[in-house]
């Protein structure tokens, strides 16, 4: 098939760029669930940033962290606005400046500034280590904020000898309607989807936080089942101090996480012969003979269940199981005879008469 992805659920948690996220997957055939887990809202109030920008111009800072793009544009585009733009540009002129990532870099730059350093893993704990080792006793130093305070970063460099001047330019709060997010944890929890998209840490730790009482079964679905691919190593980190392997690609971009998507997803599939077909299930489908059949819920969790025992019987009761509280044993002949229908190929689940239902497993 050339849409890599087609078959295949993927949500996505992003707030800002879910438009273009959810464009590149949906090029490639996937079905996309938009939920973003956060949004950012600009400072209602821009007294704390006018502070700490004042600060700066009276304390010229010796270093500055720049940790995103979107915060240095809109630290210097607020400082535009008060007439501080070329004063707070001066002062940072003279700076050691650290960025993050390459999209602070890309701030840094196109503001005429220049950046001397950039951590390998885009990691607060690595850019500590590189000042400390470096020295910072004495100097003053501006950390431009990623949405939230960085307490353990601010402690460690006062620790250090520095004096931390804050630069806090955004901030996370919940999303306006939280339905869409706490719909895709009920689809991680009952793995309905394929794969999960995080581009923030925050954004992590918000959909765990939101799943609440059903947090065990979305962090088994993500051991499991669902995919938690990020788009870095910092991202990461909040799913794997719940035990969740996650896959990320080696550059933070989005072109490469969905080509990271692209290369895992299929390979997780389940590839059998039946009936005289080739058969592999993927998310929402089944893919028969290269041609995709999209298939309901009821009928594809039955197709599930019977790959997962190619070859056996199992009983009506015993795949009742996989449907929906409340189905009946009807239901199971239902979704079965659905299924044969949505395949178009009858030969492929045998009714054993008495029994159950089974592949027909070449």
């Amino acid at each position: 098939m050339r849409e890599e992805l087609a078959g295949f659920t993927i949500g996505v948690t992003a707030d800002r760029r879910r438009d273009d996220l959810a464009a590149l997957l949906e090029r490639r055939g996937a079905r996309v669930v938009l939920a973003p887990a956060l949004r950012i809202v600009p400072l209602s109030d821009d007294t704390e940033l006018r502070e700490a920008t004042r600060a700066c111009l009276e304390q010229p800072p010796d270093i500055l962290m720049a940790n995103t793009g979107i915060g240095m544009r809109g630290w210097l585009e607020a400082a535009e606005g008060w007439g501080l733009a070329e004063p707070l540009r001066s002062v940072l002129a003279s700076s050691y400046v650290v960025a993050r990532g390459p999209k602070a870099r890309g701030a840094i730059r196109a503001a005429g500034l220049h950046d001397q350093w950039s951590p390998t893993s885009e990691s607060c704990d690595e850019v500590v280590n590189h000042l400390r080792r470096r020295g910072v006793a004495g100097q003053v130093i501006a950390m431009q904020l990623h949405g939230e305070r960085q307490p353990e970063c601010t402690l460690a460099l006062e620790a250090a000898g520095a004096t931390v001047i804050e630069v806090p330019v955004y901030r996370w709060a919940a999303p306006t309607d939280p339905a869409p997010l706490h719909r895709l944890i009920d689809l991680i929890a009952g793995r309905l989807v394929d794969a999960v998209t995080f581009t923030s840490a925050p954004a992590a730790e918000a959909l765990l936080r939101a799943a609440g009482d059903r947090t065990d079964a979305v962090v088994s679905a993500f051991r499991g089942d669902v995919l938690a691919s990020c788009v870095g190593a910092v991202t990461a980190e909040p799913l794997l101090r719940h035990g969740v392997p996650v896959s990320a690609p080696g550059r933070a971009r989005l072109g490469a996480l969905v080509r990271t998507i692209v290369d895992e997803l299929p390979r997780r599939t389940v590839t059998f012969k039946a009936g005289g077909h080739l058969l592999t299930l993927r998310g929402h489908a089944a893919v028969i003979d290269g041609e995709l059949r999209p298939l309901a819920p009821a009928p594809m969790a039955v197709l599930r269940a019977l790959a997962q025992s190619p070859g056996r019987v199992l009983s009506r009761t015993a795949l009742l199981r996989t449907l929906p509280r409340g189905a009946d044993e009807h239901a199971v002949e239902m979704a079965v005879a659905r299924l044969r229908a949505g395949l178009r190929a009858p030969r492929v689940v045998q009714t054993v008469v008495k029994r159950g239902y089974r592949l027909q497993i070449d």
